[in-house]
């Protein structure tokens, strides 16, 4: 395995992905042999975890603790929240977030790809595709992650049978396309074993596809943000010249370009951008810059500056889907706070429509209170406008959460427009 140089670090791709499956299927375990075989484990990280292995009376180490940072999830052997881990390869870095298995924590997948390139979906293969994992693939198909991998864990327990892994196979493909899901990779492994995870494996020679290490580094991350219209989010306001300044989370902005200040819909041209202090003539999404308009005045945080010939929809109503994330229960007529972008304006929960029933993937009508990890459509009623995208089009601008007014406790994380239609 090739190392990474600082340089060579900066410059890569930056893949993000989420792993999930159901308890037991083996997915910090899958983690700590990626990066035990990749070589992205310290030294003292691993001195660590032999330790804490000792300790448990294993005979080798458990490479689970690599990815279960929490004390509690080590002394209980299981994995209770989200575990971001970094690490890189000669061709690609990574951001992993390795999400708990329990039902009860279907929320903590949402947190952990929201913002991921590629989902990998554990199943055990003496059990299959589960209830857990038509959820998880739902939350992904939800989050419209562009790349799913199935990862078919622990195929030295059913003697590496290329039949079991085509069964497998085919019942995930049945339920990814009947989500919309674009791309799937299947790929049979043995985590504790190391079978297909860097390596090779001897034990399957029916399988000619990549390794899970290498499928990582050569998907394409062909989200092409940049193609997107032009989106600025005002955080703040510099001093002394006044200019806006913020992320540009979608498309790209030069110099002479006729702009928007949503929700206003007040019209400007950019005449500079200066991206860390330095002037450029053109920025593109990812890039924190601030601009200068031929405007002055009115352009405050909570505004956006948007590309004039491809607005967003400027709005008081809201149709979203919101997954609940809080344990104190969410009804009709409840007074909220609204976090669009930057912009936070009060509203009103005007009607709760159905719900998404992840074990069928089906809407049902259900107008009861939300509790925690309940998926549903609900119409909301703002108190000022703000200026949206469908998430299905622009992620960044099509997400919003739910915040309770009375104490900032985040409720639920919403996707502006409908689930999976």
């Amino acid at each position: 395995m090739t190392t990474l140089s600082l340089d060579t670090a900066r410059d890569s791709e930056l893949l993000r992905l989420a792993t999930a499956g159901s308890v037991d299927d083996g997915k910090s375990t899958l983690v700590g042999r990626l990066l035990y075989d990749s070589k992205s484990v310290l030294a003292d990280q691993l001195e660590a975890v032999e330790s804490a292995s000792r300790a448990r009376g294993y005979g080798q180490a458990d490479l689970a603790l690599l990815t279960d940072g929490l004390r509690a999830e080590r002394e209980q052997g299981i994995t209770i929240d989200v575990a971001y881990r970094y690490f890189a390869t000669g061709n690609r870095r990574f951001i992993l977030a390795d999400t708990p298995g329990h039902v009860q924590y279907t929320r903590n997948m949402v947190t952990g790809a929201s913002t991921a390139h590629l989902a990998v979906i554990l199943v055990d293969a003496r059990h299959g595709v589960v209830t857990q994992t038509r959820r998880h693939t739902a939350v992904a198909a939800l989050l419209r992650t562009p790349h799913v991998v199935l990862a078919v864990n622990k195929m030295d327990l059913v003697d590496f049978a290329e039949e079991r892994f085509a069964e497998i196979d085919d019942e995930f493909r049945r339920l990814a396309g009947s989500l919309g899901i674009p791309d799937v990779r299947s790929i049979p492994l043995s985590a504790l074993r190391g079978d297909n995870v860097v390596d090779a494996s001897t034990e399957m020679p029916w399988y000619t596809g990549p390794t899970f290490l290498q499928h990582l580094e050569r998907v394409d991350l062909d989200e092409d943000l940049t193609a997107l219209p032009a989106r600025l989010p005002v955080q703040y306001v510099l001093p002394g010249n006044g200019a806006p300044a913020g992320q540009l989370v979608a498309g790209q902005l030069r110099v002479g370009q006729q702009v928007l200040v949503m929700p206003t819909g007040r019209p400007a041209v950019v005449t500079a951008i200066h991206r860390l202090g330095t002037p450029t003539e053109h920025a593109r999404a990812g890039m924190s810059i601030s601009v200068q308009l031929d405007v002055e005045g009115d352009v405050g945080r909570g505004d956006m500056i948007v590309a004039a010939d491809r607005i967003p929809t400027t709005t008081r109503q809201v149709s979203a889907t919101l997954c609940h994330v809080a344990e104190r229960r969410l009804a009709e007529g409840a007074r909220v706070l609204v976090q669009h972008q930057t912009r936070v304006v009060g509203g009103t929960v005007a009607s709760i429509v159905d719900r998404l029933d992840l074990a069928t993937v089906e809407h049902t009508p259900n107008s009861d209170p939300l509790a925690v990890n309940d998926i549903a459509s609900v119409v909301l009623d703002l108190d000022e406008p703000i200026a949206a995208d469908p998430y299905r089009l622009i992620r960044g601008t099509g997400s919003l959460l739910l915040i309770d007014p009375r104490d900032g406790a985040t409720l639920s994380a919403g996707l502006v427009g409908p689930a999976f239609r």
